[in-house]
């Protein structure tokens, strides 16, 4: 079984970062994980600043120092319920998402968590700029949590159902079994969909030579014993699997059923099946990620799933 032994939680101190603290916190308590929660300024050493002319004066700004940066962090365990003694604490300087992935590789952390939200100024996490970044660059998985995910204390944080997304590439098979882990840890019911695009989008001509009912019947045939394969060896014991297999394209198809599952999580890879295909990340995670009202565990191919004994 996959396990979680560190996360790491970037936050911006907005009010919308409590709930990625509250989801960060309690899959710490399902995993009986470490977390440490970061905050990154610019820089903590004063800066000289020019009213506008060559030869005006300098002026020195003075930035927030790392200890009030670190008491405002203690500020949002407390908003969000985290209890202190659950988190380490750390304010670094540099530019945001090359200091939350070296962090992440510094203290060897195995789930990064951050928010799809932010706010106006230099260390905004928006989608499109720090967090579509850290979902290209994480060496670990990235549980991103959007802003209209339910607003919870970590004890309230439920997964009753999750949605993994499977196309069968290394990636997908990887996020598999971060699916199957969590379902356990948070006794979820787990659905596995597989998307079958080809032919989804338009009717094939009239010249057409072959049947194409009977052939999309055997498209679905095929994919449901290969998730069927897949999971077979997984031990039923408290764990409720469903497959499906829908037609059309992949990301609406996805957010289609964790919307009509009441899913509480989406599980997917982050890399496709290369050929003709867009990557994953370009295309189908993409628009997920941006889409989704739950959140969204991303999973990389490079991603080396530890396996418990």
């Amino acid at each position: 079984m996959v396990e979680f032994k560190h996360l790491l939680c970037p936050i911006d101190l907005s009010e919308l970062s409590l709930r990625t603290l509250a989801y960060a916190d309690a899959i710490a308590k399902w995993y009986h994980a470490r977390l440490t929660v970061l905050h990154v300024v610019p820089t903590f050493e004063p800066m000289e600043v020019r009213a506008g002319g060559l030869f005006d004066p300098v002026q020195f700004i003075q930035p927030v120092p790392r200890e009030e940066v670190l008491e405002q962090l203690r500020q949002a365990l407390d908003a969000a319920g985290v209890p202190a003694a659950q988190a380490t604490l750390a304010a670094e300087e540099g530019e945001v998402t090359a200091t939350i992935v070296d962090q992440c590789v510094a203290r060897h952390c195995d789930l990064l968590v951050v928010g799809t939200h932010g706010r106006s100024g230099f260390d905004r996490l928006l989608l499109g700029s720090v967090t579509e970044k850290l979902l290209r660059k994480s060496s670990c998985p990235v549980l991103t949590v959007p802003p209209h995910a339910p607003e919870r204390q970590p004890t309230d944080v439920a997964m009753a159902h999750i949605l993994c997304a499977i196309d069968f590439s290394p990636a997908s098979l990887q996020a598999f079994g971060f699916a199957i882990g969590l379902a356990r840890r948070s006794k979820a019911s787990l659905t596995v969909l597989h998307s079958i695009e080809w032919l989804a989008e338009q009717e094939p001509p009239e010249t057409a030579t072959f049947n194409v009912p009977e052939f999309r019947q055997q498209l679905t045939t095929n994919a449901l014993g290969q998730l069927d394969a897949l999971v077979a060896p997984e031990p039923r014991a408290g764990l409720e699997i469903q497959t499906l297999v829908a037609f059309g394209r992949a990301h609406r198809e996805i957010l289609t059923a964790a919307t009509n599952a009441g899913a509480d999580l989406i599980v997917m890879g982050a890399q496709g099946r290369g050929g003709h295909l867009l990557p994953a990340f370009g295309s189908t995670t993409n628009h997920v990620v941006r889409a989704a009202s739950c959140p969204v565990l991303t999973v990389h191919a490079a991603v080396v799933a530890e396996e418990a004994v």
